[in-house]
């Protein structure tokens, strides 16, 4: 059983929470590619609660990408087509996701991304346990997102654009990497300012 929300790579859900927490999370990615050369945050790293624990499994790299209809994964393809030079590859994709990508939050899904190297026993647990929250807290801004989860297979397009991104950064990604993607339920998830 699949839901819509992940094939279509988006939820329908015009949440209040959802919207602040596209608009911080398009701000702090902003911030992360001009002012720290693209290296993951706190604000993108959530701790990973599973279902019954109370303690976190470990933090993941979250990709917060484009609905299809808004998508660029194309654009991102060809970028890390046009050149073997992992440093040129780096520095476009830094010019590229600094500029006006992650300006308009409304183009953005609220189903995030995150890959896992092939037989990762981590990706395994979280799967099986198939619920979990994600704890973003960083900015004076604490979200905790109760989301499903989703093994997404490799002609999906939330899949297509996170493999197309992660490239950029790492040109030796398998090509038996797992995504997972983490549909919030927004009436359910909390946001708190410290």
């Amino acid at each position: 059983m699949t839901s819509v929300s992940a094939i279509l790579g988006e939820s329908h859900a015009d949440h209040p929470l959802k919207w602040s927490f596209l608009k911080w999370q398009c701000l702090t990615r902003q911030i992360m590619m001009r002012d720290n050369q693209g290296r993951p945050g706190d604000a993108i790293t959530p701790a990973v609660i599973l279902s019954g624990q109370k303690d976190p499994l470990g933090h993941i790299i979250t990709i917060l990408n484009k609905t299809p209809n808004f998508s660029l994964t194309p654009e991102m393809r060809y970028m890390a087509q046009k050149t073997l030079d992992p440093a040129i590859r780096r520095e476009q994709a830094l010019q590229f996701f600094s500029s006006t990508y992650y300006q308009k939050h409304r183009e953005f899904s609220d189903i995030l991304t995150s890959t896992f190297p092939p037989a990762s026993q981590g990706a395994a647990e979280i799967r099986d346990a198939e619920h979990c929250s994600l704890l973003f807290d960083a900015y004076n801004q604490k979200y905790t997102l109760a989301c499903k989860v989703w093994r997404l297979a490799a002609h999906n397009a939330l899949n297509e654009a996170t493999l197309a991104h992660n490239r950029l950064f790492n040109p030796g990604l398998p090509s038996d990497t797992e995504v997972l993607a983490f549909e919030p339920d927004w009436s359910n998830s909390v946001a708190e300012t410290h």
